[in-house]
């Protein structure tokens, strides 16, 4: 069996599938690897590294990719390289049906199996192939470092001769593995933090962390039976809003991480609420690649709304890019491990295995 990554766009994707460390697990599980030239150099892997363990380096993509049994990828590849995929090929990577609905059809009437892994089950088995949980971990954790460097003040409280420095208050909205990892990343720097977030389920684990879960009065249980949120009725989000509308009044800091799967995300922070924050405020906005959870959010810019700056990135996993490539390369390499057939070596589609039936897309 064949495995090959193609090298990404590194304007777009600096983080990698398949690092040296995962290489030398697939040559010891009997794959032939190919990669292009310079492949991981942006990181520090050369491409010795991937010699010496006994990857071939090649400089011809199209015959990289025509060789393969397995592509393995960031997302989905860009036109131009789709067009060297061939029949009966396995595609593996964040490849968001949702927005690539078309280009996935013509891949599966070339009968390509396309495995697109944030579609994982929410199951014991999945976790150590759980791409989403692994990236938003550094996510929500880099959205911390990020609004604190853009905080003209001290994060912990600070006690001097001098007088004393209250500590900076910060409001994680959507409490999931990113604001989890958001929560506890402020908490460890000094700050006081609160959270919301749909689901009831959330609250134990955010008090565990040392937030404080703002509730709101007579909320229901917003969550569907995969362990994602669901779109709230209007009712609850005007109870929301008039919560949210109080608290953003004493909050230094925002965190955004709210977003709902295969839609738009939901704009949790309205004009009026970001214009009664105290001016030098902050807001990072994870979501800011769906929309945002903002009114204002813009990706990849930071705009400044009476003196309140709100930021948010299309990736930004590419200022963390080795250790986001090294949970991504273990990631996928676990998912593909469950495909192989023990006995034959070769790939299986089991659709019985509810692994398989979620994340190939047909």
């Amino acid at each position: 069996m064949k495995i090959v990554s193609i090298s990404e766009d590194q304007n777009l994707e600096k983080r990698i599938a398949i690092t040296p460390e995962i290489a030398k697990k697939y040559v010891s599980l009997g794959f032939e690897i190919s990669l292009p030239k310079n492949y991981g150099y942006h990181l520090g892997f050369s491409d010795q590294d991937y010699e010496k363990l006994g990857v071939n380096i090649l400089s011809d993509e199209k015959e990289i990719a025509q060789s393969a049994d397995i592509i393995v990828q960031l997302g989905l590849l860009s036109d131009e390289k789709l067009l060297l995929l061939k029949e009966n090929q396995n595609l593996v990577g964040v490849l968001n049906p949702y927005l690539n609905k078309d280009k996935i059809i013509n891949l599966t009437k070339k009968k390509i199996n396309c495995f697109s892994l944030e579609l994982l089950p929410r199951i014991t088995r999945a976790q150590s192939m759980d791409i989403l949980s692994s990236q938003a971990n550094l996510a929500g954790y880099k959205a911390v470092i990020e609004s604190f460097s853009h905080f003209e003040k001290a994060i912990p409280m600070m006690m001097t001769a001098a007088g004393t420095v209250p500590a900076a208050k910060v409001l994680v909205v959507g409490a999931g593995v990113a604001g989890l990892q958001a929560i506890a990343t402020a908490k460890r720097m000094g700050a006081i933090v609160f959270a919301t977030d749909v689901r009831m389920a959330s609250k134990e684990q955010v008090e565990s962390l040392g937030g404080k879960f703002l509730t709101v009065e007579g909320a229901e249980n917003l969550e569907t039976a995969g362990g994602y949120a669901k779109e709230a009725s209007d009712d609850f989000k005007k109870k929301q809003e008039d919560l949210l509308g109080e608290t953003l009044k004493k909050i230094d800091i925002v965190i955004c991480t709210a977003l709902i799967p295969g839609k738009k995300a939901p704009i949790i922070l309205k004009e009026n609420m970001i214009s009664n924050m105290q001016p030098g405020s902050v807001i990072y906005d994870l979501a800011a690649v769906q929309g945002g959870n903002t009114a204002f959010t813009e990706v990849d810019k930071l705009i400044e709304k009476n003196g309140v700056k709100i930021m948010g990135e299309m990736n930004i996993l590419n200022k963390l890019p080795i250790s986001a490539s090294t949970l991504y390369a273990k990631n996928v390499f676990n998912f593909i491990s469950n495909l192989l057939d023990k006995d034959s070596k070769n790939i299986k589609i089991n659709l019985e295995d509810e692994i398989v039936d979620k994340t190939l897309i047909r």
